[in-house]
């Protein structure tokens, strides 16, 4: 079926395993932002950690899928977009929003990392999608970049947190939408991503069962 074809119905994208598993990362993303607006902080980091594992795996589960067509991957990739936005854009914003107990100052970060996130995918959908590298840092960074800190939460300390988030959560707004390339990932980009969302699970679970959900 090609673009100009009888459209197909809506349900029937389901049958993608690839959608179902950007579905799987959206549904991640989403139980972030309730645990964060919880102020379950480890279970919104955990979460988060594996939305962005979906949103790694299901690129390579859609270029190794048999028959899929040109609709598909169109469809596929507007979705991983909206996707992208809610994990990478919203939900690390309302981690920063949960750290910062909802304190209207916070907004502000909340709101540029969204815009900038949504920007960023405009951007890359309809000028920037080819080619060997992208422009600016790729959203989904925002997760790795946002986790990492988490670790060292009680290194930092409670009165400090909040203002070391905020600020990584504006830089990363302003690389989201910086003109400087970044190559594509590789093969090995993949195991890398993989071990570290490994790694952020162990030490989240351990949190969640000495100290509980926060």
């Amino acid at each position: 079926m090609s673009l100009g074809d009888k459209p197909r119905s809506t349900v029937s994208f389901l049958a993608d395993r690839a959608n179902l598993v950007t579905l799987a990362g959206l549904l991640c993303g989403v139980s972030s932002i309730y645990f964060s607006a919880q102020a379950a902080l480890t279970a919104a980091t955990l979460t988060l950690i594996w939305a962005l594992f979906c949103d790694w795996i299901d690129g390579p589960i859609a270029r190794r899928s048999q028959g899929r067509t040109e609709v598909d991957s169109a469809f596929g990739g507007q979705l991983d977009s909206l996707a992208d936005l809610v994990c990478s854009g919203v939900a690390p914003g309302m981690l920063l929003l949960a750290v910062g107990d909802f304190n209207p100052w916070f907004l502000p970060g909340a709101f540029v990392l969204a815009i900038a996130g949504a920007i960023r995918l405009a951007h890359f959908n309809t000028i920037d999608g080819g080619g060997d590298s992208y422009s600016g840092l790729p959203i989904d960074s925002n997760i790795i970049a946002v986790t990492a800190l988490f670790v060292f939460r009680d290194t930092i300390g409670p009165g400090s947190f909040p203002a070391v988030l905020y600020a990584l959560i504006v830089t990363l707004a302003i690389l989201n939408v910086s003109p400087f390339r970044v190559p594509k990932p590789t093969v090995r980009s993949y195991y890398m991503i993989t071990a570290y969302v490994i790694g952020i699970t162990a030490l989240n679970v351990r949190l969640l069962l000495t100290s509980g959900p926060q």
